[in-house]
């Protein structure tokens, strides 16, 4: 199993995501032996997972059923344990476009935090390209590399534990593109330029206050970077749902309906287009938007090395 090489079957020692439906799902290890609940009884690893296919349909011992997925980086956003606040699909698909990534791009981050974006870069540069995470806090650091090494990407990916504002991402003049979400991405930014390629190599820095993306600018200006700018993601989801609203009265129904005969009293007339008119009202489907979204996760500032 390997989160940029998929698999068809399900072997002892992978990471598979049980899904009990688009807002309930989680990651397990399968191991032979094991056993895992679910509100629909347990899912024993030896006999119900490891040899089935990706994508099976599970029994569980209480007659209810879940389906096993085959893990991507999408899915272990929505699934990862935190380990610090992450990054999410919103705003990762545009730091991968903005960041002009492809296979075979070298691409240095910091920080490492619990691995979202890591995955998703990992995915988007293999699998000739490269990840160089730097990570200030030790036990992230060691449990990024054991996620890694499970997850069958450590060839693909480098870390190291380090301050990056001080001792900056370890190699020079290689990489394509530089991304930091730490409190003060001012501090890392001439490092992320030497960590550049010698030219055209794109930069972008993670903030939720303002008041960083103004100083981390201010250093990106000095350190000679150009098309500089900020951009800030808001998703917004509709629902379609069946809405009714009502008809304006025109004088035209009642005339129609009184020449023609139409009795509303009647319940045969009743489920009839002009009983709707009668009745005032009219229903339709209609994008509807929740009553409550995600609001500001943070700035992206974008800037490319001249």
């Amino acid at each position: 199993m390997s989160f940029v090489e998929y698999g068809d079957m399900i072997k002892d020692g992978d990471t598979a995501i049980v899904f009990l439906g688009h807002e309930s799902m989680f990651p397990v290890k399968v191991q032979h032996g094991s056993v895992t609940q679910t509100k629909y009884g347990v899912i024993r690893h030896s006999t119900d997972l490891i040899g089935k296919k990706y994508g099976s349909k599970v029994t569980c011992s209480k007659g209810g059923w879940v389906f096993i997925l085959h893990p991507t980086p999408e899915l272990w956003t929505m699934n990862l344990p935190h380990r610090t606040q992450i990054l999410y699909s919103t705003d990762i698909s545009i730091i991968t476009m903005m960041l002009e990534l492809k296979p075979g791009s070298i691409v240095c981050e910091s920080g490492t935090g619990s691995g979202s974006l890591s995955h998703a870069l990992i995915r988007t540069v293999a699998p000739t390209g490269h990840l160089y995470t730097v990570e200030f806090h030790q036990q992230r650091a060691q449990k990024a590399r054991e996620e890694f090494r499970e997850h069958g990407v450590e060839h693909l990916v480098t870390v190291t534990n380090q301050d990056v504002c001080k001792n900056g991402f370890g190699v020079s003049h290689i990489a394509d593109a530089v991304f930091l979400d730490i409190p003060s991405p001012w501090e890392a930014i001439g490092h992320a330029k030497s960590a550049l390629k010698a030219e055209g190599g794109r930069i972008c820095s993670f903030s939720p206050c303002i008041e960083q993306v103004q100083r981390t600018c201010l250093a990106m200006e000095e350190y000679g970077f150009t098309e500089i700018n900020t951009l800030e993601i808001l998703l917004r989801v509709y629902n379609v749902r069946t809405i009714s609203l009502q008809i304006p009265d025109l004088g035209k129904a009642a005339e129609d309906n009184s020449s023609t005969g139409f009795d509303s009293s009647n319940p045969s007339n009743q489920g009839s287009p002009c009983a709707n008119l009668q009745q005032g009202t009219v229903q339709f489907k209609s994008g509807v938007p929740l009553r409550e979204m995600v609001g500001h996760t943070g700035y992206l500032t974008f800037a490319t090395k001249s």
